[in-house]
């Protein structure tokens, strides 16, 4: 089964990009200059920031559904990131660094199924997951931490 990747779209965060450090506390954010790589996964281009990046912290609503499993959560988004990640059959670098947590959604918002695995072995979940007939689509999140990384949907 072909499944397609895609990462946040950078428009509901251009508002963001550039303001003073104070005024990103009123939207619950806050602008990290990245001092290493891996470390800090952006979730609209689907990559690691380079050391001297900046990311915004912002806590993003990532499962809008009027459903029990409405979720929000940090995230980094990459300040200034113009191209959403959109790729089908390939699985980014930066999910396949990491353990990761596939929860499959029906199109109410109703978790279906979920399991781990590491990000280098994704596939086979992923196809398993998306051959379920109820799941509309999965979300894809960093084990550790709990983060959204990642929407990934049947192409």
């Amino acid at each position: 089964m072909t499944f397609r990747i895609t990462g946040l779209p950078p428009d509901p965060f251009r508002p963001l990009w550039g303001l003073p450090d104070d005024a990103l506390v009123a939207h619950r954010a806050r602008r990290v200059v990245c001092d290493s790589s891996p470390g800090f996964p952006d979730r609209i281009e689907l990559r690691e920031a380079e050391p001297g990046e900046t990311v915004l912290l912002v806590n993003h609503l990532h499962q809008g559904a009027e459903s029990p499993y409405r979720s929000a959560h940090a995230v980094y988004v990459l300040e200034g990131a113009t191209a959403r990640y959109d790729a089908v059959g390939v699985v980014p670098a930066v999910l396949r660094r990491r353990m990761l947590s596939l929860r499959g959604f029906d199109a109410a918002g109703m978790m279906v199924d979920a399991d781990i695995v590491d990000g280098a072995e994704v596939e086979p979940l992923i196809e398993r997951l998306l051959a379920q007939p109820a799941i509309a689509y999965v979300h894809a999140h960093y084990a550790k931490r709990g983060c959204y990384a990642a929407r990934i949907e049947r192409a």
